[in-house]
């Protein structure tokens, strides 16, 4: 599921919209005490009011806001074995083909008693369920387009599902109109958290307007922080890497075959060789394929970049010795996300420079009277706190 699909089904959590429509809504309250169901409730989400709706949509939307790899994970299930029972994909697939409530939400239920084995809550937790069907347009039209208007559809029937914490109201000084006289306010009822949930999934995912039901869309609660005894146990779904631990697995994968020392112009000519890499794959709209570093595109990149004495077998043995394994992909824009937002660190004990990686070749490192300087080249005056640097000559 990439950025686009998950972008077009995000944006549909509103009100009055015909290409989604949620069916049934079910909550789950979970005691962090006791670490057991304390209440449940399930309903057509049509009969809550307008402000309840308006609340849920918002925090569904939050489930669904992220960066892919970071926030948002694309999980593979694991496979089934024989004795195994309530496998969460199918447990959701059952789910989702059911018309019956009650089974739907016997179904939820069973996730709902996963995530309470082996996890021990901060605090109480809420977790909602929804069921719906999502839309998509055969042909593009405008929103304003009117639903007669519109060309067929498809229809993919979904699954969400969001976890909230709750926290106690503060206590607060209120004024009594009534009595005309000042008091504290005490409320004993827990506020559910809603603007940040702590975690969700949506099921199945969608790929080139097709269901795939062997894939769940994971949201974690923090950035590049996923709940892994979540994926494993919860959803039954496979390893994950985040695209921080990809970025970290490419730099000792280079660092094992070419050292620890490397100039800044290869450097910059690594990285605009996998730039180069992710634009082809934007010119080419119709291909969902996302590009991928794996031992030959390695290879191919650090030799483009002048890198000597590099061949296949050095980098396969670099793979095998950082992550255990010569056939592991990582995804290019974990790599280099964007030329225009991902700055390069540059770290020494007197300041912390951040440069943007196409700008990275006009760095050095050299040294002058003895001492190691970092030198950039600048093309005009430099300023510094609204005052333009004076140019000194470098004595040898």
């Amino acid at each position: 599921m990439n950025k686009k699909a998950i972008a077009d089904f995000r944006k549909r959590f509103k009100l009055d919209t015909d290409l989604l429509r949620i069916i049934d809504i079910y909550n789950v309250y979970i005691r962090q005490e006791s670490n057991e169901i304390y209440h449940e409730v399930s309903q057509p989400f049509a009969l809550l009011d307008r402000e309840q709706q308006e609340l849920f949509l918002s925090n569904f939307k939050k489930v669904l806001g992220g960066k892919l790899d970071a926030k948002l994970f694309e999980v593979k299930f694991r496979s089934q074995t024989e004795e195994e029972i309530d496998h969460t994909q199918q447990v959701l697939y059952d789910g989702l083909q059911s018309d019956n409530v009650e089974e739907w939400k016997a179904e939820m239920q069973k996730i709902a008693q996963k995530m309470i084995q082996d996890t021990q809550y901060e605090k109480d937790i809420v977790v909602t369920f929804i069921r719906g069907n999502y839309y998509r347009p055969t042909k593009r039209h405008s929103e304003e387009a009117e639903v007669a208007n519109r060309d067929e559809v498809y229809k993919n029937p979904f699954i969400l599902c969001s976890m909230n914490q709750t926290d106690l109201p503060k206590q607060s000084l209120v004024f009594d109109f009534n009595e005309k006289i000042f008091k504290s306010r005490i409320t004993l009822d827990p506020v559910i958290n809603l603007t940040s949930p702590i975690g969700g999934f949506l099921f199945p995912c969608f790929t080139d307007n097709a269901a795939d039901v062997n894939h769940v869309l994971y949201a974690a609660g923090k950035v590049n922080k996923p709940n892994f005894h979540f994926i494993e146990n919860v959803l039954d779904g496979e390893e994950i890497m985040t695209a921080e631990e990809d970025k970290v697995v490419f730099e000792e994968i280079v660092k094992s075959v070419v050292g620890d020392e490397m100039n800044t112009r290869t450097i910059a000519s690594v990285y605009d060789e996998i730039q180069r890499m992710m634009e082809v794959d934007d010119e080419d709209e119709e291909d969902e394929s996302i590009p991928t570093l794996d031992t030959k595109e390695v290879t191919r990149v650090l030799k483009a970049s002048g890198v000597e004495d590099v061949d296949t077998e050095k980098v396969e043995m670099a793979f095998r010795k950082v992550i255990d394994d010569d056939k592991y992909e990582m995804k290019a824009s974990h790599i280099v996300p964007s030329y225009t937002s991902k700055s390069i660190k540059i770290q020494t004990k007197v300041a912390n420079i951040a440069i943007s990686p196409q700008d990275l070749r006009f760095v050095r490192q050299v040294e002058v009277n003895g001492k190691t300087c970092i030198l950039i080249e600048v093309e005009e005056d430099t300023m510094i706190e609204g005052f333009t640097l004076l140019s000194e000559e470098l004595l040898d």
